[in-house]
């Protein structure tokens, strides 16, 4: 099992020609996630052969344009290629507002379900659960109410140690479920064989953080401690810390500090400022304090295993 990110868009306000404005795609225990859709989100998706049909669940950090501006022409899209499962919103008080409105004044109508499930609380919650995944809101500090979001495999089943199980005739098939989920096994006679003696370890859990836009805000370290994949903004460079604070954004130094802290498996950095010609400079600075810094690039695709 891997995760399976794909940046669909990592710019700051500003569309450029080579990064647009937020937008990610997220493959998790076969599971896809979007998460922001900034301005022009639906061609990036088209241009990563994207499957439409597949993405029920959109994830929105707050509603500055850069990552909402794109919802409406997508559900749009939605309706045109007759989709019929629900759509689940999940993003700040107000996205229904936002949405609604929309679809009203254009007379628009959906085939399909919208669910919105807006967010409020300043502390992290759970917002999405199913037998595989569980999703965390990640309080941030930006100019408006802006939560990322923690993604996380639940514990796997066990491996079963076929070889080792044909030892004991008595084990039936029907039995494999409850040694996949840890339970030891009764013998006829009495005898209690150890399920760590008839099962592997399961593969390994891993979890994606995504974290935009945000000022400096350590106290978000125990949310994603030992996370394996960390995407956080880095707007500006170090020398211009000032004007992160009072944009309520990140320097490319304070999302390593961040990565460091958690103990990140690897850490992706976006939002750049369109000051910037070249966003190696943010990588240089980030890589002096966390060396498996990413740069990411438009329909990047980034792929962690359980395995490694």
């Amino acid at each position: 099992m891997s995760i399976k990110l794909t940046i669909l868009g990592f710019n700051s306000a500003v569309p450029k020609q080579n990064s647009a404005p937020t937008s990610q795609l997220l493959e998790i225990s076969n599971r896809l996630f979007l998460i922001d859709c900034g301005e022009g989100t639906q061609i990036q998706l088209r241009n990563a052969k994207a499957k439409f049909s597949r993405i029920n669940h959109i994830f929105i950090s707050h509603l500055h344009g850069d990552h909402v501006f794109g919802l409406i022409g997508l559900i749009s899209t939605f309706q045109l290629l007759g989709k019929e499962t629900p759509l689940y919103i999940f993003g700040p008080k107000g996205i229904q507002d936002f949405i609604m409105n929309q679809l009203k004044h254009t007379q628009a109508r959906c085939s399909f379900e919208l669910k919105f499930k807006e967010l409020k609380s300043k502390e992290s919650e759970l917002v999405f659960e199913d037998d595989k995944v569980e999703v965390y809101t990640i309080p941030l500090d930006h100019r408006i109410y802006t939560n990322g979001y923690l993604f996380k495999e639940k514990v796997k089943p066990r491996r079963l140690n076929i070889q080792a199980v044909k030892k004991f005739p008595e084990i039936e098939v029907c039995d494999y479920n409850n040694l996949k989920n840890g339970k030891d096994y009764v013998l006829s006679n009495g005898e209690v064989i150890p399920n760590e003696k008839l099962t592997f370890d399961p593969p390994r859990s891993l979890s994606y953080a995504f974290c935009s836009d945000t000022r400096y805000k350590p106290d978000i370290v125990p949310m994603i401690k030992n996370v394996d994949l960390l995407y956080h903004e880095a707007t500006f460079l170090d020398e211009l810390k000032e004007m992160a604070v009072y944009t309520g954004h990140s320097t490319a130094k304070e999302a390593a500090m961040i990565a460091k802290q958690a103990n990140a498996g690897q850490l992706i950095i976006g939002h750049f400022s369109n000051r910037y010609n070249d966003f190696r400079v943010l990588k240089a600075e980030a890589s002096e304090i966390f060396e498996n810094t990413i740069l990411p690039k438009q329909l990047g695709v980034y792929e962690i295993n359980a395995e490694e």
